[in-house]
């Protein structure tokens, strides 16, 4: 067998992160977006800076203020653990969490940019039909951005597929909880074992070219040549 049962683990965990923070971006980013598209706030450039803060910001600073933030002692793990629901750090769902913070502006970029280039014409001529704004939105903004919203979905899943400095800092090292495949490979080459992370290697590597294939395949640039 070319993968051992743990790495079968590691990637389907890490599968499985990664859906569920795209999803979440999803509904999260698109709001953030269209609002830094179209406000002429003064706020825009702070919020703006704030959403592409993870692209500059070390992982392991990320990590670490998070993990002081959902700690026991921290302000979201004192809420937490008056749910009832306990701390995050070491959790698949603190994991989730980070993640979501990581991999913010790889969802919120592209989806912004087009609702940039969309526009203000066809939002005015929904207007003139006496569309709602909610109805112009659902209607003509979100198809017209659809080429953005494959990017930045495409984007973000193999963003959150590629983490390592994050997840190791919120999660640890727990088989089957928060062993994603990254860190997993970090564990054959601590234990010497080339072999077993050449393998996970070649299969991440793969992902990641077929990854980006889809991306230029998809882009609405490439289907006018």
């Amino acid at each position: 067998m070319l993968l051992t049962d743990n790495d079968l683990q590691a990637i389907w965990l890490t599968v499985r992160l990664a859906g569920i923070v795209t999803l979440i971006l999803l509904v999260i980013g698109t709001p953030i977006a269209w609002w830094l598209a179209r406000s002429r706030s003064w706020w825009k450039g702070p919020v703006g800076a704030v959403v592409a803060l993870p692209l500059v910001l070390p992982p392991s600073v990320l990590g670490f203020y998070l993990l002081l933030a959902m700690g026991p002692n921290g302000p979201v793990g004192k809420f937490t653990d008056w749910l009832g629901l306990g701390a995050l750090p070491f959790t698949f769902w603190g994991l989730v969490i980070a993640s979501v913070f990581y991999s913010l502006p790889f969802m919120v970029q592209p989806v912004q940019n087009a609702f940039e280039a969309m526009g203000e014409r066809p939002l005015e001529a929904a207007a003139t039909l006496r569309a709602s704004p909610l109805a112009a939105f659902f209607k003509v903004a979100l198809p017209l951005a659809l080429p953005g919203f494959l990017t930045a979905g495409i984007l973000t899943f193999a963003h959150t597929v590629g983490e390592f400095g994050v997840v190791l800092m919120i999660g640890g090292n727990i088989p089957g909880v928060t062993r994603v495949a990254s860190v997993q490979i970090y564990d054959h080459v601590e234990a010497l074992e080339y072999l077993h992370a050449h393998r996970l290697s070649a299969v991440m590597l793969v992902f990641s070219f077929l990854v980006l294939l889809a991306l230029y395949v998809w882009r609405p640039d490439s289907k006018k040549a």
